[in-house]
């Protein structure tokens, strides 16, 4: 299994923008320009470092070493709001490895599913024997409420895009950083 450094997918994503001749997907304009508006998007974050009290709090109390596997890819729009705020999360107790798949690159989505799609981005957190701790993703409860909801009223990408991108704004990262706090204490791996 092909695994990266948030460093190393960082640099992945900015290679693939200066490339002269990028590779498919990216070599779509469309494609091309997703994955220009997320390179920005995650710097943002990376540089608004937005983690909570309540989540320094519960990562710092991990006790056990675990590897958090997000599986993304850097076309995917939510994945550049959730990817960098995981990582920031990731950096605050040295007992957590964090590790990138791509998606489309050998990954392993397919044990992940959502329903029947591979939807990204997925975090698989597992202690250090391998096993599943819990799996959460491909976004918040209420973004993926608002997503399943257009989607049956049949709304265009631009709608559903546009939808996603302005709760990401207004969230700010709390969900993500509240749904996977709470799913550590689920586990009472934190207090």
């Amino acid at each position: 299994m092909n695994t990266m450094t948030w460093s190393e997918y960082f640099a992945y994503t900015q290679n693939l923008l200066s490339a002269d001749q990028p590779p498919a997907p990216y070599d779509n304009p469309d494609y091309f320009q997703y994955t220009k508006l997320n390179a920005t998007r995650m710097k943002r974050w990376i540089k608004t470092n937005p983690i909570t009290e309540a989540a320094i709090s519960a990562v710092q109390a991990i006790e056990k070493p675990q590897t958090w596997v997000v599986i993304t890819e850097p076309w995917c729009g939510d994945a550049a709001h959730i990817v960098p705020i995981l990582y920031l999360m990731s950096e605050l107790n040295d007992r957590i490895t964090f590790q990138i798949q791509l998606r489309d690159s050998g990954s392993e989505i397919d044990q992940y599913l959502t329903g029947t799609s591979k939807s990204i981005p997925m975090l698989i957190v597992r202690d250090e024997t391998g096993r599943d701790l819990f799996v959460w993703g491909p976004r918040p409860k209420e973004a993926q409420g608002m997503y399943l909801k257009l989607a049956a009223q049949k709304a265009t990408f631009e709608v559903v895009k546009n939808a996603i991108q302005t709760y990401y704004n207004a969230d700010k990262s709390l969900s993500i950083q509240s749904e996977v706090t709470e799913k550590l204490k689920a586990l009472r791996l934190v207090a």
